[in-house]
């Protein structure tokens, strides 16, 4: 039988930090001083599960894991449970953060010390705060930031694993304890901050126990969805699943609940008692998707398992939105949200590996508001303001009366040194510069922190990489979405072989567009195969071919194989085979393989 813990032996914390400051290393540290694993199974980013996760070195999903710690004087030994639930670092994943951050009591930042202070630890820091979370800092650099005294910052190498056992005693003194606000068994009340499916046993739901007790066979009720459910088995995370007997205040674990119908589960849903259903506990605002891109099966008879696999993203990944959507030339598929271009390349690149699916993706795009002009008399009146999701629906320039696009409020953190490259960047992205502060000690440890605005587009046209690069590597980079503001854009199709292709298109500043259309046309002239027939690659907007590229086609000598003869046989094979290149230039179809699309949505470099 499980041992109730008391809440007073009971800790909950995250821990918050910029990409690449060792969340994962100091993660692994405590679960090997706790011996929640065996040495023989221990590897690094044990809590990074997804083969994409320890590929690129970066944590995407949060993960919850319980370790039993304990903590001895001299006149007796206590233990104590710690749950800690490992987030993502990057801003695309920031929702992720914010859902684990109300299923606990505290929260560890730490600051990597030869990188500093991030925009994103600010960010993360800011919605800790917000929520009434205890702070504990690890690294220097913070006392200006937290307005707290030096002795309580502590120095730990998640690498070494030098002062994590003292990080972990701190956790006990410093995180409160949880609490209950309705006593009693009965009295249930547990808050879902994340859920997965299993083909077997339906949605298995992470939950954080508020109030109450939860054992398996348990009537249970969602409070927001009102459907009932049996708790088929109930556990915590060691890492793994390990059923229990029941979960009770102040736990983290998960409950098997069956169902297999979508829609039911929700993050941010109250599970409590059927019998005796409790008020639902506030839950989380719901993300808004800042980019959009079209997904269409390669094969049209793959529509039917792509809309599965997007419906099993969608429950493992509830910041993923997609819907249905036709194209004249595409054939069916989605239209899809996601919360930054990372997110965007993660869900595609599962979708390729998971489910083995060939997809056409068009080019990323934010959301515009267009107000139309009159199309009954075409002279400028007020027409009807549509939003457009997808570049190739955006309209002709002839039937725009205005755009309206969103802008952003960013803050930039880096070494003082950087901020000359790092101006004309902004200036380079349309933005508008506001406060700048200083903070730290003189020298490399100097920062300045700016706040800019920005056109949304422009954050998105690779600014991202751009600043890492000016800034070699120490800029980074927090920001929310404001207001919408008029917008100066048009649409560049790309064409090839006279044909538009609508996953390359896309919406861009008017005074970019020849540098623009040039860029494309260039990028796609150098990766996409040579096909049996010489086409052109072009690039239209404002009405205008405004770039244009030839590719040549393959080569073959029709007459390799003779040997000899009359010089009028290989004439007459040259002229067939002239003839029938002619032909297949007025009537073939070229052939884009799936990696162009993977590499012109990316951008950058080929």
């Amino acid at each position: 039988m499980d041992k109730e813990n008391k809440l007073q032996h009971i800790r909950n914390f995250s821990i918050i930090a910029h990409i690449d400051h060792g969340k994962s290393t100091l993660a692994d540290r405590m679960l090997e001083i706790t011996h929640t694993i065996e040495t023989r199974k221990m590897r690094d980013q044990v809590l990074d599960s997804m083969e994409l996760e320890r590929e690129r070195g970066i944590t995407i999903k949060m993960q919850p894991v319980r370790m039993e710690y304990s903590l001895s004087s001299e006149k007796h030994q206590e233990n104590y449970v710690l749950n800690l639930i490992d987030t993502p670092g990057h801003i695309d994943f920031s929702y992720e953060v914010s859902r684990a951050l109300k299923a606990v009591e505290g929260s560890i930042l730490l600051i990597d010390a030869t990188q500093g202070v991030q925009a994103q630890t600010l960010t993360t820091l800011t919605m800790a705060r917000e929520g009434g979370l205890k702070i504990i800092p690890v690294k220097e650099e913070v006392v200006e930031l937290l307005g707290c005294d030096e002795s309580e910052i502590l120095l730990v190498s998640g690498r070494t694993g030098e002062g994590v056992d003292e990080l972990l005693q701190e956790v006990i003194k410093r995180v409160p304890e949880p609490k209950e606000t309705y006593q009693g068994d009965n009295n249930l009340r547990a808050l879902v901050f994340d859920f997965k499916y299993s083909n077997h046993r339906g949605v298995i739901v992470f939950v954080r126990v508020l109030d109450g007790k939860i054992r398996k066979g348990d009537s249970l009720l969602f409070a927001v969805s009102g459907e009932k459910f049996t708790a088929l088995e109930v556990g915590t995370f060691s890492p793994e699943e390990t059923p229990r007997d029941f979960l009770s205040a102040g736990d983290t674990g998960y409950i098997v609940t069956g169902i297999k119908k979508p829609g039911i589960a929700s993050v941010g849903d109250t599970i409590t008692m059927f019998k005796n259903p409790l008020p639902a506990f506030e839950g989380y605002m719901k993300p808004l998707p800042v980019v959009w891109a079209s997904v269409f099966p390669e094969d049209a008879d793959d529509f039917a398992e792509l809309k599965l696999a997007l419906g099993k993203l969608s429950l493992s990944d509830s910041a993923f939105s997609f819907e249905e959507e036709a194209s004249g030339s595409l054939g069916r598929g989605f239209r899809c949200g996601f919360l930054g271009m990372l997110h965007l390349e993660i869900i595609t690149e599962r979708l390729r590996r998971e489910f083995d699916l060939k997809l056409i993706i068009t080019t990323p795009s934010i959301t515009y508001e267009v107000l139309m002009k009159n199309p009954s008399t075409g002279q400028g009146q007020a027409g009807k303001r549509i939003k457009v999701y997808s570049p190739y629906h955006f309209p002709e320039d002839g039937n725009i009366e205005t755009v309206f696009e969103p802008w952003v409020d960013i803050k930039i953190i880096t070494p003082a040194k950087y901020l000359g490259s790092i101006m004309q960047l902004l200036f380079d992205h349309e933005a508008e510069v506001g406060e700048t502060e200083n903070f730290g000690q003189g020298g490399d440890q100097h920062r300045s922190s700016i706040s800019i605005t920005m056109p949304l587009r422009e954050l998105m046209r690779n600014f991202f990489d751009e600043l890492k690069s000016v800034s070699s590597g120490y800029g980074s980079i927090s920001y929310t979405i404001g207001e919408l503001r008029e917008a100066n854009v048009t649409r560049l199709d790309v064409l090839v072989a006279d044909e538009v292709v609508p996953a390359f298109s896309k919406v861009i500043s008017k005074k970019r567009a020849e540098e623009e259309a040039e860029k494309s046309v260039e990028k796609l002239e150098g990766i996409l195969p040579r096909q049996m027939f010489t086409l052109k690659i072009q690039g239209r907007a404002l009405g205008r071919i405004i770039s244009s590229r030839t590719l040549s086609g393959m080569k073959k000598d029709v007459t390799q194989h003779m040997y000899g003869g009359d010089i009028t046989r290989k004439m007459k094979l040259r002229e067939k085979q002239k003839k029938g290149k002619k032909k297949m230039k007025e009537r073939g179809r070229v052939n884009i393989p799936q990696d162009v699309f993977l590499k012109m949505m990316r951008g950058g470099e080929n």
